[in-house]
């Protein structure tokens, strides 16, 4: 039985959502290549979700949305929620945003190619971009040194709401911000010749 449980126990830890009996007693089966019986599955989550609930945890495992998930006690949420504000959801800083758009529009594109474009180093804002999971590296180019070629990630889409890269905005969507504040139409320019 302590076997079953320390399986269980790795599967709710692995997993990001809440995960079902039927998908733990599914798994299970494949990977030890046996049945196993529901029964012992309900036993060892009983078991498992009373060994969490010991006070010298931080943290216990919660049946939720008909599955389990491991949560942290209520004594520790404002421990970890000062955490998740000091690390989720920071702003991108000009330059990051700059830099991102850069590899949005002209994917894949290597880190030279960029600093080419935006004229100043990029290393800062590809360390950032790359820590938020925005960026990714998508390949090697086959130019002198095949340097790492770079694309948006799947999170950049989650992150601006993107189905796909054919919903960022085209260039003609963009208004030129001085034309706003003009009145009238703007002179002509006239040559003069010197004779």
């Amino acid at each position: 039985m302590e076997q079953l449980i320390q399986h269980i126990e790795a599967l709710v830890f692995a997993t990001d959502s809440p995960i079902t009996r039927e998908e733990v007693q599914a798994c299970l089966e494949q990977a030890l290549e046996q049945p196993i019986e529901r029964e012992d599955i309900e036993e060892a989550l009983k078991a498992l979700t009373d060994r969490y609930q010991a006070p010298d945890r931080a943290f216990e495992l919660v049946e939720i949305a008909d599955g389990f998930h491991f949560m942290t006690k209520g004594a520790y949420h404002n421990t970890v929620a000062v955490y998740l504000k000091q690390t989720t959801r920071k702003r991108l800083s000009q330059a990051a945003l700059e830099t991102l758009s850069i590899i949005a529009y002209k994917q894949p594109i290597s880190k030279s190619e960029l600093e080419r474009i935006r004229g100043v180093n990029c290393d800062y804002s590809m360390q950032k971009l790359l820590e938020k999971e925005l960026v990714s590296i998508v390949g090697r180019s086959e130019g002198p040194g095949r340097p790492l070629l770079y694309g948006t990630s799947e999170k950049f889409m989650d992150y601006f709401g993107l189905k796909s890269l054919k919903d960022l905005p085209q260039p003609k969507d963009f208004k030129d911000p001085d034309s706003e504040n003009e009145i009238g139409e703007q002179a002509p320019i006239e040559e003069t010749t010197d004779e």
